[in-house]
């Protein structure tokens, strides 16, 4: 796959980049150059190489999923403009 400078012009455009006429040519080049890299990867064989997360083993600590009502209440009603018994007060929108 080949970019022209049309193609780079409109990947420009639509990544709202201001690139000058004059640097359209580089431009296209360097997209060439990442997608020969692409390609180049696309080669590889990954045949049975498991996803990885991280260049380093390891496991992502777990925890358990419990509900809770977070014990904070007051702290987050502080933060209120209006608070009435235990929950926000807001103005009434439908009539």
């Amino acid at each position: 796959m080949s970019i022209d400078q049309s193609t780079a012009a409109k990947v420009a455009k639509l990544a709202r980049i201001k690139v000058e006429e004059d640097a359209l040519p580089a431009l296209a080049a360097e997209f060439n150059t990442i997608l020969g890299f692409i390609e180049q990867l696309n080669e590889v064989d990954v045949e049975g190489v498991e996803p990885m997360v991280s260049v380093t083993p390891m496991r992502l600590k777990r925890r358990a999923d419990g509900v809770t009502d977070g014990n904070q209440q007051a702290k987050v009603l502080s933060n209120a403009p209006d608070a009435r018994e235990g929950f926000f007060a807001v103005p009434k929108v439908v009539e």
